[in-house]
């Protein structure tokens, strides 16, 4: 049976821009990421069957390991005075609401300490059987994808209605890559919404060239060093110019699969003998069918 992993953060910043802002509390209190982080949860699960399921969260969105090996990492999303990562004002009030009502449900929520999401769920992934669903808008998770033991992307960039579920294959044919090597796709491309510049002047085609001929990066650079015949001069001279980049890249572009998790019962939630308490949460902030929905998709 199917593990479900969500990606917290990109599924309440989906609902937050996605549903109305006039959906409020008796107290004024914006509700429209609580609702719509629910309703999703709700539709996917009722595509996807999970028997298990995980809400994760950033333990640190700019982790301290990461920003040591590059002091880059995430550095354009800092506000100007250098603190956090910026929050809409109507959001960061929700956010502790929502986890109260995950809570409610029993249904677990994990963050480590020092470790981004994608960091958790990429550890259950390599820690726990399968079938696995990972549910994010991120690319980063696209190297987590294996058939064999049927880890897919539920991959939200263009919503829940039309989402892709993400396989080799789908990697494959979109990057023109092999699909088990969108990692080192990536640290040649670079990812600008990480601030994560890949190496200077090669884009999806020239990172592609190397995916295709190289399993990893000491390979590529031996390469480019060599005068290898599938590397035109032009890029092989960017690949030995981005070399201290490249010595970065793998432990800087690789999601951990070795994050410390708590032990954590990750079965769905039984049905509580008496769920007044969720209603009364419910009406408290008019979270109407939201929840509803919720309760009959884990079957209570």
């Amino acid at each position: 049976m199917t593990l479900m992993l969500l990606d917290s953060a990109s599924l309440w910043y989906r609902a937050y821009y996605g549903m109305p802002d006039t959906l409020l509390a008796p107290d004024g209190t914006s509700v429209n990421a609580i609702r719509g982080y629910i309703d999703m949860t709700a539709r996917l699960m009722n595509v996807y069957k999970p028997d298990r399921l995980v809400a994760c969260l950033d333990g640190d969105w700019r982790p301290s390991w990461r920003v040591e090996i590059f002091p880059g990492y995430k550095a354009n999303r800092l506000e100007e005075e250098g603190e956090e990562e910026e929050e809409p004002e109507t959001l960061t009030p929700q956010i502790p609401i929502l986890l109260d009502l995950l809570d409610l449900f029993g249904i677990p929520v994990v963050g480590v300490d020092d470790y981004e999401a994608d960091d958790v769920m990429a550890t259950y992934a390599e820690i726990e059987r399968g079938p696995i669903r990972i549910v994010t808008g991120d690319r980063d998770l696209f190297q987590m994808v294996d058939d064999k033991r049927d880890i897919k992307v539920v991959y939200l960039a263009k919503g829940i209605s039309q989402h892709d579920l993400v396989d080799i294959k789908y990697v494959s044919d979109k990057y023109a890559i092999p699909g088990d090597r969108y990692d080192l796709f990536a640290m040649f491309r670079g990812d600008p919404s990480d601030g994560l510049p890949g190496v200077k002047g090669i884009g999806e085609k020239g990172a592609a060239v190397i995916a295709n001929n190289f399993a990893n990066v000491e390979e590529a650079l031996e390469a480019a060093l060599t005068a290898h015949t599938s590397l035109p001069p032009a890029l092989a001279k960017k690949i030995i110019a981005g070399a201290d980049y490249l010595k970065l890249a793998p432990k800087l572009v690789r999601v951990a699969r070795d994050a410390p998790l708590p032990k954590v019962d990750l079965s769905l939630p039984k049905a509580p003998s008496d769920l007044s308490a969720i209603y009364q949460f419910k009406e408290r902030y008019a979270l109407g069918a939201s929840v509803d929905r919720l309760i009959s998709a884990l079957g209570w």
